[in-house]
């Protein structure tokens, strides 16, 4: 309370002090890039983030060319997300490569005049829309540069980017891909599946990142940001573009192979799925996917969540709030299995006079996220212990 100037009578004022509930952001909320020349150009402005809350809106406005439509049907077949829509124009050429020479450049995009376009775009969305894209894809146009910028902007944005293996036609050339990431962000997918078609009366390759897209953002409603893309039933797939040899107890199988050069490939077991955690991170603490999700989820929710905190009085009860609000949240998350646990204090050696007299304060905290169960073992005995009381057991009929 200011107590500044004369007044002979009692003041009232609210003090609004004490911890700070922590929201999480939102993590399903997906970033599309794609092509769409027949789209409605008014809901679907060129190199312009557009938000749908609604998937049947963005479809009925999508039109029937380009990867637009078909990326939204395979992505409403497994949830229904907010996106973040960017279309962009169709790559022109004499030939097949220069026309995929001018696509791949659409769709990384450019900062120009400070207007944004292609994937530059999506950096831009949070400005303008209020939502920032969490789950990152070009489904059917993700070449190398196109992976590479898809990269770059899911490490701006604290995002995932998942990447078809592009041009790989077997399990070396897939893995001679990966090999060629280094980013915890990256996700690389291979084969494609293949979904009926009911123009063409049969079925035909379907872009698998359109399917981790939907079904990222149905786990992340469903059962959250802590559990990987992989061993979840799809909707709509009916087979697999390329053979995928995969074996639950053998180590000898192109998908034990796939996933250990950091590929995540694709099953038929008990329904079609996506089988690999890994992202393609150098670094073994982010190796999966959830790993670097929760990194990811903890760094914005703990930076947003006290962006009131800035400018205000640095006064040693400010601090224990924030601590106390990060800790509340840490507990939380643990007792709903999100993390196995997580602290936050203060390190008063970090914390010197010169830099609390320059408003500088700086906390620390850990955690320690959920591992998805990759390797389960059993041990099998064979043992004749059971017939010491074979002869009871006659006598009692058990």
């Amino acid at each position: 309370m200011s107590l500044a100037g004369y007044h002979h009578g009692v003041r009232v004022s609210e003090v609004n002090t004490g911890t700070t509930t922590l929201r999480i952001v939102s993590t399903a909320v997906i970033g599309l890039v794609a092509t769409g020349p027949t789209a409605d150009a008014e809901a679907f402005p060129l190199d312009t983030p557009v938000l749908f809350t609604n998937i049947e809106k963005a479809l009925d406005k999508a039109g029937t060319t380009g990867t637009l439509p078909e990326a939204l049907k395979l992505i409403k077949d497994q949830s229904r997300p907010v996106l973040v829509i960017v279309r962009v124009p169709v790559g022109a050429g004499e030939t097949p490569e220069e026309i995929e020479a001018d696509q791949t450049s659409l769709v990384i995009g450019d900062n120009v005049a400070g207007k944004r376009s292609g994937i530059q775009a999506l950096i831009t969305a949070q400005q303008h829309l209020g939502v920032k894209p969490r789950i990152l894809g070009a489904p059917g146009l993700d070449t190398k540069p196109v992976a590479d910028a898809l990269t770059a902007a899911a490490i701006q944005l604290r995002a995932m980017a998942y990447v078809q293996a592009h041009g790989a036609d077997d399990v070396s050339e897939a893995l001679a891909y990966a090999g060629s990431f280094g980013a915890r962000e990256t996700m690389v997918i291979w084969p494609d599946f293949k979904a009926w078609n009911t123009t063409a009366n049969k079925a035909i390759n379907a872009p698998a990142v359109a399917y981790a897209m939907g079904l990222r953002a149905r786990i992340d409603v469903e059962q959250g940001w802590h559990k990987t893309l992989s061993n979840v039933p799809l909707n709509g797939p009916v087979g697999i573009s390329k053979d995928v040899y995969f074996d639950l107890q053998s180590s000898e199988t192109d998908a034990n192979l796939l996933n250990e050069g950091n590929v995540t490939t694709l099953i038929n077991y008990q329904g079609y799925r996506f089988w690999g955690s890994r992202t393609c991170s150098t670094d073994e603490l982010f190796r999966f996917e959830s790993a670097t999700r929760t990194a990811q989820v903890l760094a914005d929710t703990v930076a947003e969540g006290h962006f009131a905190f800035i400018d205000k009085p640095l006064h040693p009860s400010l601090v224990k709030d924030i601590i106390e609000g990060i800790n509340a949240k840490f507990r939380e998350l643990k007792a709903l299995g999100y993390i196995l646990d997580g602290r936050a204090w203060f390190d008063a050696e970090v914390n010197t006079t010169e830099a609390l007299k320059a408003g500088k304060l700086v906390l620390d905290y850990d955690y320690t996220p959920v591992p998805p169960l990759e390797d389960l073992g059993f041990r099998q005995r064979i043992t004749d212990k059971y017939f010491g009381d074979f002869a009871m057991r006659v006598g009692t009929g058990q």
